[in-house]
């Protein structure tokens, strides 16, 4: 048989489902495919291998009873620690959650498991989703397939390289300034983020409730749209929730692997033309952009003037909103508890535990959210930041009057070395500058493979409207099907 873990969800779950190969056989080669790499990769804070097995059986028992299962019955799947799996750890890459089962699962993990997926375990991050290399867990770095001297992306590195190394086809991250785009672009991976509230956020341990968005991670386009399939819709434990169905994204994806986009408008950002971003990088951006003509596709240059102003916009919105989702952080109600000896005072235990337990990257923007959320200075910073949110919106709606979707590199560069922005952290944020106008607007971006510099691989992003997810899985697929799946050297 064909090395299954280099298979897509979809021959995976085609091999499940003809019977070649059972979930549990499927199941246990990802297994084992982990228990080979993942000491290099790291990919991987914990493995489950007793309900992976478990899940894989049942599987097996309801396929040999008759029951008609799922596209994705069998197919293993890998969680970014972010989002609650009851009896298995969630530590949101932080020492302050470190060992803590919750008792119950987030909606996205109960869908997938509604699904009939295999979770294999939950996958590395940046500490709280706070970063763009996974740089900041607090249990260690994932180390890029492509490269182990370079960074995999963030926040959601883990979910990213675990695709990149073959030990998961599927995986599911959060994007709330790029996390699962960025990480798709710098490992060769397909990473979608929908639109906000068109996938619940219940149970998902929260960083900046307003662009928090959980997503799918694969190796192609249609795979990533099944996943986003069985995820998505309406949650009414989510009070952010678009009450209406995930569009078609995977009768989109498969129509769009026909590779005509006649009549499609695609519009490049004119802000985004070359300002931060590395030569190769605009070369690939560039050639995509002619195969996607020769596809059918009409370019149209369209300007978003206030996309300027959204990186800082950004960096005080989501500190803003993350000072006050982590204050519940106290040491009192769960997680660590540190300095209790019966000397000390609850304030004193408070922030002992909290300084103790928060890694330097969550204190300063904890510090910088509060800053700015403080009396005298909320209308001058916060406010004046959602007034540009605004603007950016506004800009969103103008460009999709002239055209479909919008078309960007999806990072300004490639994958970078371990250590060589860790020390300016505005080098850091410049990681998402492409990618974190999406997030204040609301709407879906997907990143695909569209080349690659320097022998690393870049990301073209393709933004949409609020709600119109397949339109980006149509051109992403298109792309796709001319430039093809990117292999990542062996490990």
């Amino acid at each position: 048989m064909t090395d299954v873990t280099r298979m897509t969800a979809v021959q995976v779950a085609a091999l499940i489902a003809s019977g070649e190969a059972s979930a549990v056989e499927v199941a246990q080669a990802h297994l084992d495919r982990i228990a080979a790499v993942d000491d290099r990769v790291h990919a991987f804070l914990h493995v489950d291998t007793e309900g992976a097995l478990a899940a894989a059986r049942a599987v097996d028992e309801r396929r040999a009873a008759g029951e008609e299962l799922g596209p994705l019955a069998g197919v293993p799947v890998a969680v970014k620690d972010v989002l609650t799996t009851k009896g298995v750890p969630t530590t949101v890459g932080s020492r302050i959650l470190e060992g803590w089962r919750p008792p119950y699962d987030s909606t996205i993990v109960e869908r997938l498991r509604a699904a009939g997926t295999v979770l294999l375990g939950k996958t590395n991050m940046d500490e709280f989703a706070m970063g763009s290399s996974t740089e900041y867990s607090a249990y260690g770095p994932t180390y890029n397939p492509w490269d182990l001297t370079r960074i995999p992306g963030g926040s959601g590195g883990g979910s990213a390289a675990a695709i990149a190394a073959y030990e998961a086809p599927l995986a599911i991250g959060s994007d709330t300034g790029g996390s699962i785009r960025q990480p798709g672009a710098v490992t060769g991976t397909v990473g979608a983020k929908p639109t906000y509230g068109g996938t619940s956020r219940y149970g998902l341990v929260a960083f900046s409730s307003s662009l928090d968005t959980p997503g799918p991670c694969a190796r192609t386009v249609e795979d990533a749209a099944l996943l986003h399939a069985a995820i998505g819709g309406h949650d009414p434990r989510d009070s952010t929730s678009i009450p209406q169905p995930v569009p078609d994204v995977v009768a989109a994806a498969r129509a769009g692997a026909s590779g005509d986009l006649t009549g499609v408008r695609l519009g490049v950002v004119s802000e985004f033309s070359g300002e931060g971003a590395e030569p190769g990088v605009l070369a690939a951006f560039r050639d995509a952009l002619d195969t996607l003509t020769k596809l059918g596709a009409e370019i149209v240059e369209v300007s978003c003037p206030h996309f300027q102003y959204a990186l800082p916009a950004y960096y005080l919105i989501a500190p803003s909103e993350c000072s006050s989702n982590l204050a519940r952080f106290d040491g009192v109600r769960f997680g660590l508890r540190a300095g209790d000896d019966g000397s000390r005072s609850l304030e004193e235990v408070m922030s002992l535990t909290r300084d103790t337990g928060f890694g330097p990257e969550v204190k300063r923007r904890i510090m910088l959210g509060t800053y700015a959320l403080s009396s005298g200075y909320y209308d001058a910073y916060y406010g004046q930041a959602q007034k540009v949110r605004t603007l950016i919106t506004r800009d969103f709606t103008a460009a999709f009057e002239q055209v479909d979707v919008l078309v960007s590199p999806t990072t300004p560069f490639v994958a970078f070395p371990f250590g060589s922005r860790t020390g300016d952290p505005y080098q850091m944020y410049l990681a998402d500058l492409f990618t974190i106008p999406t997030n204040l607007y609301g709407g879906p971006g997907i990143s695909v493979p569209c080349g690659l510099s320097e022998g690393l691989p870049v990301g073209l992003q393709i933004m949409a409207p609020t709600m119109a997810d397949d339109r980006m899985y149509r051109v992403a697929a298109a792309l796709e099907s001319a430039v093809g799946v990117l292999t990542p050297p062996a490990l």
